[in-house]
């Protein structure tokens, strides 16, 4: 929702301790959100359909002049499709329905608002149409528009006042966790009720938007420049003196067997209670609906907290990761990639990594921490064909995980290469004569960390990458080292001579490779 304060903003959530009691009152007040939400969305659809097919309205639209904007806006008020339009008409639905002791009027207007900003970006085409709230898809946050009225932070008690309900957070002390008392210190602008269903419990938390940057937890190296080629499960990443091949998410584990177990289970389910809902050859007959079973529902809670717990994880692994760039560099460079295309060819990898959710992640980070995520053309630079010793481009196997080096000078890892190039780049062109200079810095790091090989090679019809050496780390190996800053890691590799494993020092002066 906009504000007109132009301070930054992070948010803080907080867990609350709710009785059976409180639990009930607020959720009965949610419940009231989510009928007001309903009416005035219903309004203001209403209102923009009007709009719509008002004659002024199709002028507007097919009118070339600068000037139109103005007419679009003279339109929207006059049709009483505005914010301060929806927020009356919602304050009026609430008195009318004597919510004076559920939904506060600061409460009232947030939601307008927040109905309003979803119905501007649906008649702007970046959006689809707003959902209805029903009992199944409920209203899960309430907020107020300033800290002074019908859901207010006291800092001094650590409590939230909800009305006529008063709430206290769990608060860890300053030695449990410094950062939370330092968030706390900064001024609270307003805050939101949020609840969860976890482990099939409804539990309360307080979002609390706090004025400033959030405090910083890890060190990050500003100005610094990093390098990155994303994949849809792995990502390389280059910067100085360091580089290394990790894997999206490492810790996240789908339980796939469990998952489908589940969706079985609750396929018969609907099946044995709702036979009507289905053809004689099994498939679901079109617009039936169906009265799930207390079995059902219980199967349908216990899939719930799967995905929500692998969601969890999945954002604490986008956080390592994160944070780990930014201690390399907060100025990172990426190719522009589609992440849609992702989902469409590798949709399980992308539904338990989600690549795109961590590039989001990195570029707010990169941004608080006074850096920026900077999308290099993908079509013009070719990262993955180009050879910075040639100055050539040459298309490759999907399967082809080494280039081997124009000069011969070596065979080095594919996508390291690519976010090599990637951390080169100046201007969306490739510099050879500054990628030279960038190459000879890194090269030592790249033979350090086994993603470049000096010896001579030579590519299989296959696509792979045949050569002689000895006790040279293979990629297997390399991938099952651990992430690290700053420190050596002990790496068995197997020597081809002997056949055996071989215990290499590795000493990288920076990010070394290896799973978050």
């Amino acid at each position: 929702m906009s504000r007109k304060d132009p301070t930054p903003t992070f948010v803080l959530t907080l867990p609350l301790v709710a009785k059976p009691a409180e639990d009930k009152t607020m959720f009965a007040r949610m419940e009231a959100g989510r009928r007001l939400y309903n009416a005035v969305l219903g309004e203001g659809l209403r209102r923009l359909d009007l709009m719509k097919q008002s004659k002024a309205w199709q002028a507007a639209r097919k009118s070339k002049d600068k000037n139109r904007n103005k007419e679009f806006a003279r339109i929207s008020l006059e049709f009483g499709f505005t914010a301060s339009s929806l927020t009356t008409f919602a304050r009026e639905c609430k008195n009318e329905a004597n919510w004076t002791d559920r939904i506060g009027s600061n409460v009232a207007q947030a939601l307008a608002e927040r109905v309003f900003n979803a119905l501007q970006q649906y008649s702007f085409g970046k959006r689809g149409r707003p959902r209805f709230k029903g009992t199944k898809r409920p209203l899960h946050s309430l907020e107020a528009k300033n800290n002074k009225a019908n859901i207010i932070w006291q800092a001094a008690t650590g409590c939230v006042d909800f009305g006529n309900l008063t709430l206290p957070a769990i608060l860890p002390t300053k030695t449990q966790d410094p950062y939370i008392h330092e968030a706390l210190a900064n001024r609270t602008k307003y805050c939101r009720i949020v609840w969860r269903n976890i482990k099939g419990v409804r539990r309360w938390f307080v979002q609390l938007m706090q004025e400033g940057l959030a405090p910083v937890k890890h060190e990050t190296a500003d100005g610094e420049i990093v390098g990155l080629d994303i994949g849809p499960s792995m990502i390389a990443i280059v910067g100085d003196g360091s580089a290394s091949l990790v894997k999206f998410c490492a810790t996240v584990e789908q339980p796939w067997k469990k998952v489908k177990k589940l969706q079985r289970k609750m396929d018969r389910s609907i099946r044995a209670t709702n036979p009507q809902c289905f053809n004689e050859n099994g498939t679901w007959k079109k617009g039936a609906k169906f009265v799930p079973s207390k079995h059902y529902i219980e199967l349908q809670k216990e899939y719930a907290e799967v995905e929500r717990c692998l969601a969890a994880e999945r954002k604490r692994s986008h956080g390592e990761l994160t944070n780990q760039i930014l201690g390399l560099g907060t100025v990172v460079k990426s190719e522009t990639l589609s992440y849609v295309s992702f989902q469409k060819k590798y949709g399980k990898s992308v539904k338990v990594r989600a690549p795109g959710m961590m590039i989001d992640m990195l570029g707010r980070k990169a941004e608080n921490a006074g850096g920026k995520l900077v999308d290099l053309n993908t079509w013009k630079l070719k990262m993955s064909q180009f050879d910075h010793t040639s100055n050539t481009c040459t298309k490759k196997l999907l399967s082809q995980r080494w280039h081997v080096l124009g000069d011969g000078s070596g065979v080095v890892q594919r996508d390291v290469y690519s976010a090599f190039l990637a951390r080169c780049v100046v201007g969306n062109t490739h510099h050879l004569s500054h990628i030279d200079e960038m190459w000879a810095a890194q090269k030592p790091a790249l033979i350090q960390t086994g993603w470049l090989r000096l010896k001579a090679a030579k590519i299989e019809p296959q696509g792979k990458i045949t050569q002689r050496h000895n006790a040279v780390a293979s990629e297997r190996l390399v991938c099952e080292r651990r992430l690290d800053t700053g420190h050596g890691q002990d790496v068995v590799v197997l020597s081809e001579s002997l056949k055996t494993p071989v215990l290499l020092l590795l000493e990288p002066p920076g990010f070394c490779h290896g799973e978050v």
